[in-house]
Order: structure tokens, then C-alpha cells, then sequence
């Protein structure tokens, strides 16, 4: 049974619709992310799960049972906010406590539940801290614990490493799926940092103007993307218009530059039919090189354009031809410089393809 369901949920806001019969089947005890653009919906459906907004349409279900209608306060959810929204005026232990004071917790019970909230997230030793005393790595721990010391049935994070620095965002998101694992609570996490959905997720849900684009395993969605955007958002991608020749178990496209391409079946489902399509080529498969390809190996004369550096890598602009490309290497020594000719070198099972239109 899903801890988590969403079935054809519509939210209007006026005139406006902020989600398209979104459906979701959300496993007890996975860590599930929505990703999208600002504007996409994915904090609508969050705010609709955690009972702050109502749907216009459709139904949620957590642990199989029906909650339109349960408020807030009795859904037994975990909340982590932006701002994390902590009490200035109280301790963090009070701040830890808060919720368990509304749920008949016994008194006795509290400072045991408190302490092990935050033992989990390695800060017993500030319990009598105020906020304003601590760190933002350790406001968002103290936030995290306070979501989690009701032993909530499910954990929604609404972008709570966005106001971290980048560093110490990268440390907490190691963290944040450490401590998800050993407490085994369902987590859906809403993010616009693909880093962040790819390095935590069991499953990413792209989203898109309010509408679902994909859904699936980091990998899959990164390697096998189900359309332009999810292509274009998750990562740096070449897509060129192309035409299919022979579909079946491997998908022979023509395309641009490159000429004929077998691609595995696998890396173009959607693809059912000979006819136009797009050839997606992730930037990272884009090797660079001045030595002649190996054998299987497609390659073709291009020249540098734009150098942008970024320590172990660089991102390279190249043109072939009329078509500007973007190839990410990584670097021993010194990048190419602008104006070098280089050759692009391309194995074809590293592509993917998209229906055309």
C-alpha cells in the first residue's frame, strides 16, 4: 500500500490552475522529491498533503485512508519550512517539545523523546541554546528535529537547504538522507536544485507549469528523459532535431553532425514509429579530444568557441559545422584553449531519443 497518494488533484487558485490532475503513488519509507522551476506546483501538491491548501478536485490518501477533510493538526505529519519558523523566545529543547505537548504525550515522556531527536541530529549539546545562538546548519537541524520527535508518518521538506550556503547545503544533504534512512520515514522533499533531487531521491518527480513530466529513479530520469524539459532542467544537454529510420530493438536516428546513430531501445521508449524525432545528447557524453576516436566511436571536427572553467571540469562551447555544442570534460592540466579544433567524440549508446514533431 502507498503511504502516499494523490489521485487526478486539481488546484485553482481563480481563473488560475497551479495543478493538472497531478496522480502519484508515493512507497511507505521513500525519500521522493519534487523538482521543478519556481512556479511549477510542486509546493501546491506539498501544501495540499500537508493540509494547508484543500484541492479544487481529486482526492489524498496517506496510509490509504482519505485526509481532504482531516486538518492539519490530525494528519500526524512532519514539517520543515525555509525559514524553519523556530521560536526565538524559546530553548531548543522547548522548540523540539512543542509539538509533542499537543499530541498527550506524557510529561515524563517529552525530555527522553527530545533528547533522542536530538542525538539523531548530532546536537544534544545545545538543548539549552536559544536560536539566535546558533548556526543556520544547526537552526535547520533543530528545525528537522522538531518535525521528526512526533514520529510523524510522513516528513515533508519544503526546500529546506535553499538558504544555506553552498557547502554547508551539500554537507546537510548528506545528512538530511542519513538521518531519513535510519528512521525510515516517508520524505517528500520539494527542491528547485537538481544536485540536490538527484544526490537524495529514491524517485524524482519533474514538474512543469503545473503538470507531472516524469517520474522515476534518479538515473532513470537523468539518463532517459521523457521529454525537452525534463532534458533541458536535469543537467546540460544537446537536443537536435533528428529523424528516426528503424525503431524496434535498437532505434537507428539521423541526425545532424553526427549522421546515423543506432541507440538502444532503452534510451528512446517513446519512440514507436520511423519518423521525426530529437536526439538528446547529455554534454558530459561529449568528449573532446585531439587524438583519433577508437572504434565504435563517432567523431566529428569542431572547434573551440567559449572556455568556462570550473576547477575539476569545464564546460566547453564548440562548433561543428553551423551547430554550436556544449561538452563538459573534466580536466588533468591545462583546458583547451579558445579557437583550438578538436575532435567530438560521441558513442552512440550514450544518446537518447524523443518523438519529433
Amino acid at each position: 500500500m502507498s503511504s502516499v497518494t494523490l489521485n487526478n488533484i486539481v488546484k485553482r487558485f481563480g481563473n488560475f490552475t497551479a495543478v493538472h490532475r497531478s496522480s502519484l503513488e508515493i512507497a511507505e519509507g521513500a525519500f521522493v522529491t519534487l523538482l521543478g522551476p519556481s512556479g511549477c506546483g510542486k509546493t501546491t501538491n506539498l501544501r495540499m498533503i500537508a493540509g494547508l491548501l484543500d484541492p479544487t478536485e481529486g482526492e489524498i490518501l496517506i496510509g490509504g485512508k482519505r485526509v481532504n477533510d482531516v486538518p492539519i493538526h490530525k494528519r500526524n505529519l512532519g514539517l520543515v519550512f525555509q525559514n524553519y519558523a523556530l521560536f526565538p523566545h524559546k530553548t531548543v529543547a522547548d522548540n523540539v517539545a512543542f509539538g509533542l505537548k499537543y499530541r498527550d504525550v506524557p510529561s515524563s515522556e517529552i525530555p527522553r523523546r527530545v533528547e533522542k531527536a536530538l542525538e539523531l541530529v548530532q546536537l544534544p549539546h545545545v538543548a539549552h541554546r536559544y536560536p539566535k545562538e546558533l548556526s543556520g546548519g544547526q537552526q535547520q537541524r533543530i528545525a528537522l528535529a522538531r518535525a521528526i520527535v512526533i514520529e510523524p508518518d510522513v516528513l515533508l521538506l519544503d526546500e529546506p537547504l535553499s538558504a544555506l550556503d553552498a557547502n554547508l547545503r551539500e554537507d546537510m544533504r548528506v545528512e538530511l538522507k542519513r538521518i531519513q534512512e535510519r528512521i525510515g520515514v516517508t520524505t517528500i522533499f520539494v527542491t528547485h536544485d537538481q544536485s540536490e533531487a538527484l544526490a537524495m531521491s529514491d524517485e524524482i518527480v519533474v514538474m512543469s507549469e503545473g503538470r507531472v513530466e516524469q517520474v522515476g529513479a534518479p538515473e532513470e530520469v537523468y539518463n532517459t528523459p521523457a521529454s525537452e524539459f525534463v532534458a533541458n532542467f536535469l543537467g546540460a544537454s544537446n537536443i537536435m532535431d533528428a529523424r528516426c529510420t528503424k525503431a524496434g530493438a535498437h532505434v537507428t536516428v539521423e541526425a545532424p553532425i553526427f549522421g546515423k546513430l543506432d541507440i538502444p531501445a532503452d534510451k528512446a521508449p517513446l519512440i514507436e514509429t520511423e519518423g521525426p524525432a530529437k536526439l538528446v545528447v547529455r554534454a558530459e557524453k561529449l568528449l573532446l579530444s585531439t587524438s583519433e576516436a577508437p572504434e565504435g566511436v563517432v567523431s566529428v571536427p569542431a572547434t573551440v568557441e567559449t572556455v568556462d572553467y570550473q576547477g575539476q571540469a569545464v564546460r566547453y562551447f564548440v562548433r561543428a559545422g553551423d551547430t554550436q555544442l556544449q561538452a563538459i570534460n573534466m580536466i588533468d592540466g591545462h583546458p583547451f584553449a579558445e579557437g583550438t579544433n578538436v575532435n567530438i567524440h560521441l558513442r552512440p549508446q550514450d544518446c537518447a531519443a524523443l518523438p519529433g514533431q
